[in-house]
């Protein structure tokens, strides 16, 4: 299984959207992908939306947790929304609900960072 990243910039917020498996094999792309788009649109905060997300690793939480230290240089938020239950189980042992606010969806994301 691969991974589809589908990122659309509301403002000064970059929605990302992913679909399949995040892993080793997949983490990189996102990476530059995320990590170009924020400099090159001066993005200030992440929803991350993963609705369609089956499977993270650690590498993908290492992504993650990448584009969250990025966007806090910029005094930014990264937001959760849409998490399924396995991937949810994942963000709390290791413990990143702590720095990323999770919402239920979408929508309720972007009012949270005062976009929609």
């Amino acid at each position: 299984m691969s991974l589809a990243i589908d990122m659309e910039v509301k403002t000064d917020v970059l929605c990302i959207r992913l679909s399949g498996e995040l892993d080793h094999h997949t983490a990189e792309s996102l990476r530059k992908q995320a990590s170009e788009t924020i400099e090159a649109y001066d993005i200030r905060h992440i929803v991350l939306n993963l609705e369609h997300l089956s499977f993270m690793d650690s590498s993908g939480l290492g992504v993650i947790l990448g584009r969250y230290k990025q966007i806090q240089q910029k005094h930014g938020e990264m937001v959760v929304c849409a998490i399924s239950p396995s991937v949810k189980r994942l963000f709390e042992m290791s413990g990143l609900f702590k720095i990323i606010r999770l919402e239920q969806s979408e929508t309720g994301a972007l009012v949270r960072l005062g976009v929609a």
